[in-house]
């Protein structure tokens, strides 16, 4: 008998799950409030495909950040959605920074990251002449993709399979039943062997709706405001430039887009609650941030662009979160899939994180 699933969520990571779901001959439906898929937290993205180095090695968020980027070269070809592996240079601009790089390589090398290459102040030169910087590593795999060319890819692949996405959909409540779950949304009614929670920033509003599911492991959401400033003109840039982590991100970096256009961000900003204007006055930090490894930047030509909105966990120890996904085998209740935290480079574990989720729900 054909099962059935309910996925809360027409995210890139929502999708990815329902189509690794669809793949194996399961029936989806995905729920998405919003009347399109990927306009919350994908659209509002840089669209940068994450090789795999920052993450710690122990971490599901490593693990899955590069075997999704693998699976997402190879999906992007297949499907024919654009991208470019164009490369990134991280920079290191002081003799502090020089010796964090150089763990940073050693941490990344045991992640299973693929030709990285350190290289010195003239060699940074040569990949980029505008670039002020005592050492860099380059990362050869890192790229750019059209998150939405990836939306809808994903969207055509479930409908081909018999999947449906149902938009202006919200859930208000989910019960367990002693075949799978009754989903409530508004007057109607589902009946599904699965329920995904992959709601994003509202995934643990969601996870209070669950009724089966323990509010003791509902984790404490932080939201991080991350800015984004256009550059007026031709980028002097042909690779991502990246400066070293700072504490809830990756520092203001020089992102370009697959038309050539160049922005720079994310900042990070601690908020209550999601908004998605960008504040002119952040334009004075930007450019004293960017200036530590491009000192000739003209701020006149930086431009408010967009915002997004990262779905952080809290961690009780202090440490950097890592992705919570919390399947049956965990939390001991069948057909139940919830997700916390999936925030960057959840893009880049999209189609990682789906199989993830497909075999944790399925091969039980």
């Amino acid at each position: 008998m054909t099962r059935q699933a309910a996925i809360v969520g027409a995210g890139v990571v929502g999708l990815a799950i329902a189509a690794a779901l669809a793949r194996r001959g399961v029936e989806v439906i995905v729920l998405e409030k919003a009347d399109r898929p990927g306009s919350e937290t994908t659209a509002r993205n840089s669209g940068v495909i994450h090789a795999g180095i920052y993450g710690a090695p122990d971490h599901l968020k490593t693990r899955l950040c590069v075997e999704g980027r693998r699976k997402l070269y190879a999906y992007c070809t297949e499907r024919k959605v654009d991208h470019a592996k164009i490369g990134k240079l991280i920079v290191a601009t002081s003799e502090d920074e020089v010796a964090a790089l150089h763990a940073l390589h050693t941490r990344a090398l045991g992640n299973g990251v693929e030709g990285l290459q350190l290289i010195d102040t003239h060699q940074a030169r040569q990949f980029e002449p505008e670039l002020t910087a005592e050492a860099a590593l380059f990362s050869p795999e890192s790229g750019i993709v059209d998150a939405a060319g990836l939306v809808l890819a994903l969207q055509g692949e479930i409908e081909d399979l018999g999947g449906v996405i149902a938009f202006r959909t919200e859930v208000d409540h989910a019960e367990a039943t002693s075949q799978g779950f009754r989903v409530a949304c508004g007057d109607d009614v589902l009946e599904v062997d699965l329920l995904v929670n992959s709601a994003g920033l509202s995934a643990q509003k969601l996870a209070h709706q669950v009724a089966a599911y323990p509010e003791t492991r509902i984790p404490e959401q932080v939201l991080a405001k991350g800015n984004y400033f256009s550059w007026q003109g031709k980028s002097p840039f042909r690779h991502l430039i990246y400066p070293m982590p700072v504490r809830g991100g990756l520092g203001v970096h020089a992102t370009l887009d697959l038309g050539g256009g160049l922005r720079f961000g994310p900042d990070v900003e601690w908020i209550d609650a999601p908004n998605y204007q960008v504040d002119p006055n952040r334009r004075d930090a930007f450019a004293d941030a960017i200036r530590t490894w491009w000192p000739a930047l003209d701020a006149e030509r930086l431009s408010p662009d967009f915002a997004g909105v990262r779905p952080k966990l809290k961690p009780t120890d202090g440490s950097v979160a890592d992705f919570l996904i919390d399947l049956p085998a965990h939390h001991g209740v069948a057909g139940l899939a919830m997700l916390f935290g999936i925030e960057s480079p959840g893009l880049t574990s999209s189609l990682a994180i789906g199989d993830n989720v497909a075999r944790g729900l399925l091969d039980t």
